[in-house]
């Protein structure tokens, strides 16, 4: 479908219409505020206000790129700043937009202490974590939140989810394209406007107007044997998860609702058993990935076979702690030292083979994959998602991802060997994923005692060398609004199963006194 000709897009000035906040904190306290080259000179701000042009602040929001972020390390900011500015600008015409950028919370309230003139805030997230937009948000401006996606779309996601709960003056828009944006910011024109209608809705209309409609969601039978639930429930009380350098989700509830044991071990633990692993084993392991790969693109060779050797340490672990899967807070180690290699490479295999590797240390997610993998026999897939309203589509992205989405003895996909996007070291995975197909992605919180659930088809793998390397794209079933309503709740990740699992599903969730929770 020709997307150009499925958008409307009427100016609203013609008418009268926990992932990774820690990197942030540290990178934050090195940065200052600064007005942008691009900002207007004097005396087009004084030609902008004798016209009576509403006066907007376009506020970027990122954390320096000299750490590992997304969209990756050593990204290029101030290019995307001024190219996005050059764009705005030309397409609203008849606003006074007034650049800065802001990297931190406290940098945001006195922005905000030093604006007396300011009429509205077009807040642009292109990295992640500040605590900016949470902070202009609810200062009662008119207020957009926008997206520049693969770069701010998990703080978008959670800041404007809850700004809606909130009932704050801001209206969100998440698309690939910055016309997009440009329609909903006209709508600042109203301010100078009296009896014009409010500029909520009107640019939450504008917005609208600009989303690509649903298309065929229609997708291939593909059935799902699962097990009787209260076998798997069953099942799940004689299993156990190791979280390796602390996690975080429930522990306690975890044990106590469903029997599962939750086992803390240090990254000191996993680091010695990846000192130890045997090399050969390790060796021969990486020329088995290189082989099945589609191809090798960063990654040394050597690179690959720690990453095997740290895989081989994953398997030690859970032999050692009669386990069936792990989580690993990846992040915190690798980046503080306390661990030598990614376990991505690691996880993808546990995962091909009936075995939960969890990213992150996020123990709400990796029990969902050892729960839904029980009861389907089918991998999980972990992603921070991103949606592109344009698409109409929600993109879940990480550095790793199974290549057996049918199961141990299904088929295997394509896959490339890539490293680590937002420090581009090490080595991780761009898998390849089937497309046309129905997937579930679901939560399962223990202390919520509530499973978040929505379906997807899904359409392509995205090719874009910002943020993780696996991107599957899939258009929801279901309200694409909606689905921005629940990240400040659930945070920011979600897990994906290939299938219809809603049935199974539901019956999990009655047998185990869960309450399901539809997201779109």
């Amino acid at each position: 479908m020709n997307q150009a000709s499925d958008r409307l897009r009427p100016s609203c000035g013609q008418g009268t219409l926990n992932r990774r906040q820690f990197l942030g904190a540290c990178a934050c306290c090195a940065a200052g505020l600064g007005a942008m080259a691009v900002a207007p000179s004097l005396a087009r701000a004084a030609e902008a206000a004798a016209a009576g042009k509403p006066k907007v602040r376009l506020v970027f929001t990122h954390i320096p790129s000299t750490g590992p972020i997304w969209p990756n390390i050593g990204y290029d900011f101030d290019k995307r700043k001024k190219e996005l500015t050059e764009k705005l600008e030309a397409a609203c015409p008849n606003l006074d937009l007034v650049p800065t950028t802001v990297m931190n919370a406290d940098q945001a309230k006195k922005l905000l202490a030093d604006d007396k003139d300011i009429d509205g805030y077009l807040v642009y997230m292109l990295g992640l974590w500040t605590g900016a937009p949470q902070v202009i948000g609810a200062a009662g401006k008119p207020t957009i939140f926008a997206d520049d996606l693969y770069g701010g779309s998990g703080e978008y996601l959670v800041a404007y989810s809850a700004a809606r709960h909130a009932n704050q003056k801001v209206v969100g828009v998440s698309s690939s394209r910055v016309e997009d944006v440009a329609e909903a910011a006209k709508c600042f024109e109203l301010l100078k406007k009296p009896g014009a209608e409010d500029f909520a809705k009107a640019a939450t209309a504008a917005a609208r107007k600009t989303w690509k409609a649903p298309g065929d969601l229609a997708c291939p039978d593909d059935p799902v044997k699962t097990m009787d639930v209260g076998q798997c429930l069953e099942k799940l009380k004689g299993m156990s998860l190791i979280v390796v350098g602390g996690g975080w989700g429930p522990d306690k509830a975890v044990q106590q609702m469903f029997g599962t044991k939750i086992i803390e071990v240090p990254h000191k633990e996993l680091h010695e058993a990846h000192q130890a692993a045997d090399k050969a084993k390790a060796a021969e392991w990486a020329e088995k990935w290189i082989k099945a790969a589609e191809k090798v693109i960063e990654p040394s060779k050597e690179e690959i076979v720690n990453s095997a050797a740290m895989y081989l340490a994953e398997l030690e672990l859970l032999k050692r702690h009669n386990a069936q899967g792990i989580t690993v807070n990846c992040l915190g180690g690798f980046y503080g030292g306390a661990i030598k290699g990614y376990p991505c490479l690691g996880f993808c295999q546990l995962n091909n083979d009936g075995l939960v590797g969890g990213c992150e240390g996020d123990r709400t997610s990796a029990f969902t994959m050892m729960a839904v993998g029980t009861l389907t026999g089918r991998p999980g897939y972990i992603s921070d998602p991103v949606i592109d309203t344009s698409r109409n589509q929600i993109i879940y992205a990480h550095c790793v991802a199974t290549t057996k989405v049918f199961g141990p003895d299904g088929p295997s996909n394509p896959y490339h060997i890539r490293s680590h996007s937002e420090d581009r070291k090490g080595a991780s995975m761009r898998s390849l994923l089937p497309l046309g197909r129905l997937t579930t992605t679901l939560e399962i919180n223990a202390d919520r005692k509530e499973m978040l659930v929505h379906q997807a088809k899904t359409i392509e793998n995205v090719d874009e060398d910002k943020a993780c390397r696996t991107k599957l794209a899939a258009e929801p079933k279901g309200d694409l609004d909606k689905l921005q309503t629940m990240w400040d709740q659930w945070g920011w990740h979600r897990v994906t199963f290939y299938g219809d699992l809603k049935a199974p599903l539901a019956e999990f969730c009655k047998a185990s006194g869960l309450k399901m929770v539809e997201e779109a």
